[in-house]
């Protein structure tokens, strides 16, 4: 039998990999509430997408995706925390605030899966998002979740951790990673 790698796994799930231009692009926001029937619809795609690999790979950190991963040039994502809370739906999200305090966590990406890498982010972030009704929504996320909320808006913005990370830090493959079973550790946690 053929080990087949991870990236390709992703791939035959639907996921959009490394190298294509949609992953470096900045998304188009949506004008809300005109645009609601197209942010449901995305947003939908990208539940039924997270239910996918969810079903092949599981996530004990918690997951996201959004919308570049899946070929969808516009801000949508969606958070599932670890803790089996409610799935979090970010439409046009924008950081408006982040903590001077940061640390430093493995991170993947279902995009170019068969690597993680050290990224620096702050431990705590503001955000502000669009409900489908046009209101401005703000919610400030910790920790994990905020790591998890922050790659997701990185990926909105074009960017991959990789442009996080540390001059000189390379991601390393899966099956290294996976020799440390390093979770994430946060202190007071």
């Amino acid at each position: 039998m053929i080990d087949v790698r991870p990236s390709q796994r992703m791939r035959d799930l639907g996921v959009v990999q490394h190298g294509a231009g949609i992953l470096t692009e900045p998304a188009r926001p949506f004008d809300l509430p005109d645009e609601r029937d197209e942010a449901e619809r995305i947003t939908d795609e990208l539940f039924a997408a997270m239910e996918r690999i969810g079903q092949v790979h599981p996530f004990a950190k918690g997951m996201g995706i959004a919308a570049p991963q899946i070929g969808i040039g516009r801000t949508a994502a969606v958070v599932q925390p670890p803790d089996g809370a409610p799935a979090i739906i970010l439409l046009n999200p924008r950081i408006t605030d982040r903590s001077g305090e940061m640390d430093e966590q493995y991170e993947g990406c279902l995009s170019f899966f068969d690597v993680r890498g050290l990224v620096p982010r702050p431990l705590k972030i503001t955000v502000e998002t669009t409900a489908l009704t046009g209101e401005s929504v703000t919610n400030m996320y910790e920790r994990g979740l905020a790591r998890l909320i922050h790659h997701e808006i990185d990926h909105l913005a074009g960017f991959l951790y990789t442009a996080r990370m540390r001059t000189g830090v390379e991601p390393i493959p899966v099956e290294e990673y996976r020799q440390t079973g390093r979770e994430w550790v946060y202190d007071g946690a």
